[in-house]
């Protein structure tokens, strides 16, 4: 499974399904896909894959995956990558969904993206979380010339802050699971947090204090005020606290506030929303527009339970309603997975017996 190639300029890209999203059950998806015979291409806004697992939480543990004691975030994102492989979906990070239009003729669907990729598919499976996830930023008017350069919303390239002044901002895990990570690397790290009281585990909080004990980052706790910058990098951060003002030198600031959720375009593609979820009928978690599919968080019907195990569910009875559009003249005969010699050849290149 690899980063889909860029398409030709006006190509459009043709496929049984179309999965929106590309966390853990959007991946999962793309493999029930594969056993089923449906090829497939996945769409997501943000820059890697894993959803909220990797942008919020990459390395807590997660325990209530079947026949998985426990695993972190990051390592279950992995395995996913890792079982949907054989069945090679292609990946298109940084795009996000603007438009899904019906070819009435054809009885498929034209979807188009922000940076202009266009998809023909047969069905749409909508597994985006809360929609499309984008990070909280600096509400400060200087911070957005800063972005990328000295301003970032994750952490890509540790290697940047090499024996530089890092501020990473927030009271999350994912801000001081990053604060303690880049302390050993960075010159000096800084936490920064509004309040003395953390959102993160226990167990995390409790290593940030022992750092700051010993000396090895500093904790301040308070809010930003300014991002002072000269020449287009940044220089320091005035910070205002109980005590009054201080400034921090600084050469990169790490906001991890977390991610804002925000239906966007979906809320216009005449789905029924219920308080920013797409209502879905549970025999096959088809909304109310015949072809396209909600599942994991973003979908919602009585007794709804958010949790991956359930978006498994959820995806693998959609897909087999969504193979009925694919191959509307095919009839599917179910075969288990033991038996499926073709299933068996691809994932381990060779038939069962």
């Amino acid at each position: 499974m690899s980063e889909a190639v860029a398409p030709a300029k006006d190509e459009v890209l043709r496929t049984d399904v179309l999965i929106i999203g590309a966390g853990p059950v959007g991946l999962f998806a793309a493999f029930e896909a594969g056993v089923i015979g449906l090829s497939c291409h996945i769409v997501d806004a943000l820059e890697q894959v894993g959803g909220q697992c990797i942008e919020l939480y990459p390395d807590k543990p997660i325990f209530d995956i079947p026949a998985v004691p426990v695993c972190t975030a990051r390592q279950l994102i992995d395995r996913l990558m890792e079982q949907c492989k054989p069945f090679a979906p292609q990946i298109h990070l940084g795009e996000r969904v603007m438009r899904v239009e019906r070819i009435e003729e054809a009885h498929r669907w034209k979807v188009t993206t922000d940076r202009g990729l266009v998809f023909d598919t047969a069905a749409v499976l909508l597994s985006a979380g809360n929609g499309a996830f984008v990070p909280q930023r600096v509400g400060l008017p200087e911070a957005q010339a800063l972005e990328g350069r000295s301003v970032h919303y994750a952490v890509r390239q540790r290697a940047m802050f090499a024996d530089r002044r890092i501020v990473v901002a927030g009271g999350g895990d994912s801000a001081l699971d990053w604060a303690l990570a880049l302390r050993d690397q960075a010159k000096r790290v800084t936490l920064v947090h509004r309040r003395n009281a953390f959102r993160a585990a226990d167990a995390t909080v409790q290593e940030m204090q022992r750092a700051v004990a010993a000396g090895q980052m500093d904790l301040v706790i308070g809010t930003i005020a300014t991002l002072n910058a000269a020449d287009g990098a940044l220089q320091s951060i005035d910070i205002k606290t109980l005590g009054g003002d201080t400034t921090i030198e600084a050469d990169h600031l790490v906001a991890l506030y977390g991610l804002v959720a925000d239906l966007g375009p979906i809320a216009g593609w005449g789905l029924d929303v219920r308080a920013g979820r797409v209502a879905v009928d549970t025999s096959y978690y088809e909304t109310s527009v015949p072809g396209i599919f909600g599942v994991g968080d973003i979908a919602t019907y009585p007794n709804k339970q958010k949790l991956i195990l359930s978006g498994f569910h959820e995806a693998s009875l959609a897909l087999r309603k969504a193979y009925g559009y694919a191959f509307p003249d095919k009839k599917r005969v179910h075969v288990h997975s033991s038996y499926d010699a073709a299933l068996s050849e691809r994932i381990l290149g060779t038939s069962v017996t």
